[in-house]
């Protein structure tokens, strides 16, 4: 046969010379011109084989082929053209012209090419381009709507035997699950058949209901009301019968749009999805399809969830604690679990599953299909707001569960986790959810190309796949704080809670499927920092990492971040906050904040005032240790507790010997620095005195009750500035004085991110928070937490 080979590269040189192997006649070659001297392989080679070579720099001119290159193409008398890896545009009168049409090649097309992620670059959502098609069961079968993301999908059904595939098809109950030649899974969602039918894949080998529904009354005049719709929406076609079919009468996507919206104003707020129309492209379908949707019917099935129940503090707790992947929870690789314990009495609460590294690929698979195919890339901001909205309202109607477990797991005092653990999670989410629609980019005035304009514009878009690693302190706020910017922003994400403290995050992803969040959107998974948090650090597919923890830690991120690919990081780390208590304070007040400042959450609190500077003249522990008596040590759950236990053994065994070291190099302790006696991890509230600043305590983080106290003479404002910021950290700091000129000096003057003027701890979710120096850089809250999960992009027209 006579072929015409157009095309390029080594891969087109390979099709060429097996052509001429297997006895064809190529009568000439189209491949690009040289590049920097240098001809393409293809073309190097067919000269040496004495076949005509022709390079021609483009085929079309202004939309229009250009005759004279067709000319030279008709003169070879082509009966077949072959297209190995073809980067330029040919004209349809090449394409067509020869007897036996045109084949073009794609390396991942071929059998010894074909993995699973080439496979599904080929299908792409409802569209017919590239498009992939097989013969199977005697009939042509199109597929539609893939994913990668297969966690926990097991291949159990019918087999679909197809041509050429390195194993046959399996139809199961998710959809039709296809094999690369790298043995990874492709889930195919949807099959169109020969007849021009689309239905669900799983339902190929008759899976679906076969009988029509009887319609009632009432929904016979439903289905006349949205025959009225399919009407407006279609002006050309005279009759709207059961035969109709919405696109070949005309309808675009744009007009599945207009259907839906239609339908839910018809309906009383029924929400369909635009899949749904490509599901059931005539009428007569369409209406079978809704009647189910408004008889609850035909819906996808609930995700499964293997509860721990447990009857504590009035309720029924169900707490999730597998791995939360693709929208399923899942067991992790090899069935690992371990045990995560209540600080309160040291007895297990449960098994959790123990995510390891391939468990970490596979999540950031399902969070990068979500953002490239799934439906939360292609709906609005405000549509991306209102999901973010329900899930604040769904936290809201569970805060009590969501409260209690915090205090087993976390040992947080349960009144205080109903107002700053729970209660600021859902503020975070309803302020981050009205922020989706006004993310807004800019134009910008640059210098004209004269005699021709330009305009330039920027773009603010979501970075993708990002992975949130979370501490152990506030487990439910901290995942808000980060999670609600990074999904308002557009984003999709993996989350690693701390491994002592995963079961409000679980029960969050619970949540997300509840309040409609796209499956992939969000993956959870509980497991160790070396493995987990560094698998994320260094995956590929991750675009940004969000961190909160130590300072260590957070080197160790940024430097695998930047050996990896890049990734955009943001940092929450250590603290040493420095308060500072001059003469002229209300002392009142500063007493009582003084407390709050340490003693706030058991003193597991990042911006907990690590060092206090009292001012000579007022130096008075006795009131300090009076209020330290009135702490009542207790179970979390009793809603008179204010001090529970600290999060786990080996945070309780580092306080002691925090402690000791305090008391071996000379501070006072004036009271506590011991385990309370008692089941649990308990630790008295301490108060030190006389702390000198070269000391251990005075310079680095408890991260625990523990209240350093260290005078400065009086009026000596620069010297304990000073003192201050001689510290490596830099995330908090305050200040006492009713001197509004020294409060302002001092705030100046003080390094950190974050300064308190005659209160402490007062954090709102409108307000930036972040560290200066080792404690970190990026912003939690606030407009400003945003841009850390966006990135901007600018574009310039010339017209």
């Amino acid at each position: 046969m006579k072929i015409a080979v157009i095309g390029q590269s080594l891969f087109g040189q390979e099709v060429y010379c097996r052509l001429r192997e297997e006895g064809h006649e190529v009568v000439g070659v189209f491949t690009v011109p040289d590049k920097d001297g240098k001809a393409d392989p293809l073309g190097l080679q067919a000269e040496q084989d004495g076949v005509p070579v022709f390079k021609f720099p483009r085929w079309r001119a202004k939309g229009r082929a250009l005759p004279d290159v067709v000319a030279q193409y008709q003169a070879l008398g082509a009966e077949l053209n072959v297209l190995p890896f073809c980067s330029q545009f040919i004209p349809m009168e090449v394409i067509s012209a020869p007897r036996h049409g045109s084949i073009i090649y794609h390396p991942s097309l071929l059998p010894r090419h074909r993995g699973a992620s080439a496979i599904h670059n080929w299908i792409r959502g409802n569209d017919k381009v590239p498009g992939a098609w097989t013969e199977a069961c005697g009939q042509k079968l199109t597929f539609f709507n893939s994913t990668l993301s297969t966690a926990g999908l097991e291949p159990e059904g019918e087999d679909l035997p197809i041509p050429g595939a390195h194993r046959p098809g399996v139809i199961t109950k998710a959809g039709l699950i296809l094999f690369g030649n790298d043995s990874r899974m492709l889930l195919v969602k949807n099959i169109q058949l020969e007849d021009g039918k689309m239905i669900p894949a799983a339902h190929f080998f008759g899976r679906a209901e076969s009988s029509a529904l009887e319609l009632t009354e009432e929904e016979l005049g439903t289905a006349e009301a949205v025959r009225g719709a399919w009407k407006r929406i279609l002006p050309s076609v005279p009759e709207v019968d059961e035969s109709t079919d919405f696109f070949k009468s005309g309808a675009a996507s744009v007009d599945v749009v207009r259907l839906v919206e239609e339908v839910k104003e018809l309906c009383d707020g029924l929400e369909l999805e635009n899949e749904d129309v490509y599901m059931a492209t005539t009428f007569g379908d369409f209406i079978q399809l809704l009647v189910r949707r408004l008889r609850g019917g035909d819906k996808e099935t609930e995700c499964a969830i293997d509860y721990v129940e447990k009857a504590v503090n009035k309720l029924t707790l169900r707490m999730p604690h597998q791995l939360f992947i693709g929208g399923t929870f899942v067991d992790a690789e090899g069935g690992k679990t371990y045990e995560t314990i209540n600080p309160t009495d040291g007895s297990a609460l449960c098994q959790v599953s123990l995510a390891q590294v391939s468990d970490v690929d596979k999540a950031v698979a399902a969070a990068k299909d979500a953002f490239e195919n799934g439906l939360w890339g292609k709906i609005s901001a405000r549509d991306r707001g209102r999901l973010l909205y329900r899930l604040a309202e769904l936290m809201e109607q569970h805060q009590e569960e969501l409260a209690t477990i915090e205090a087993l797991d976390a040992g947080a005092v349960y009144t205080l986790a109903l107002k700053t653990h729970v209660g600021m999670s859902i503020q975070t989410f309803r302020y981050f959810a009205g922020w989706c629609d006004k993310i807004q980019g800019s134009t910008i005035p640059i210098n004209q190309a004269r005699p021709n304009r330009n305009l330039t514009m920027t773009r603010r878009e979501p970075i993708g796949v990002c992975g949130i690693i979370i501490p152990w302190n506030y487990p439910l706020m901290m995942l808000s704080w980060k999670t609600a910017a990074c999904l308002a922003a557009g984003n999709t994400v993996v989350i690693k809670p701390a491994q002592v403290t995963p079961l409000t995050a679980l029960k969050f992803a619970e949540l997300t499927l509840k309040a409609g969040i796209p499956k992939g959107v969000v993956n959870i998974l509980p497991g160790s920092g070396s493995l987990v948090g560094q698998r994320l650090s260094d995956h590929p597919d991750v675009g940004k990492i969000g961190f909160t923890g130590s300072t260590e830690v957070g080197k160790h991120i940024m430097k695998s971040c930047a050996l990896s690919n890049v990734k955009k990081v943001s940092l929450e780390l250590g603290g040493k906050s420095p308060l500072l208590i001059f003469a002229d304070c209300d002392l009142g007040k500063a007493v009582q904040m003084g407390m709050s400042s340490v003693f706030f959450n058991k003193g597991e609190n990042c911006i907990a005032a690590g060092r206090l500077f009292v001012e000579d003249s007022i130096h008075d522990q006795h009131r300090v240790v009076e209020e330290v008596g009135k702490m009542k040590i207790g179970n979390p759950l009793d809603r008179d507790t204010n001090h529970g236990p600290q999060n786990h053994l080996a945070h309780l065994q580092k306080l002691l010997e925090y402690c000791q070291r305090g008391v071996e190099e000379g501070a006072t302790l004036v009271c506590g620095g011991k385990q309370v006696p008692r089941p649990g991890f308990f630790f008295e509230p301490t108060v030190f005195t006389d702390v000198q600043d070269h000391m251990f305590i005075a310079r680095e983080e408890s991260f625990g009750p523990v209240m350093i106290i260290s005078r400065f003479a009086d009026g000596d404002v620069d010297a304990v500035l000073a003192r201050a910021n001689a510290t490596e950290f830099g995330l908090a700091s305050g200040v006492f004085t009713r001197d509004i000129n020294k409060a302002l000096y001092v705030s100046d003057k003080l390094e950190a991110g974050t300064v308190f003027v005659n209160t402490y701890n007062k954090t709102d979710v409108a307000a930036p928070f972040g560290g200066f120096k080792q404690s970190g850089f990026g912003k939690d809250l606030g407009e400003a937490a945003l841009n850390e999960y966006l990135r901007v992009k600018t574009v310039t027209f010339e017209y």
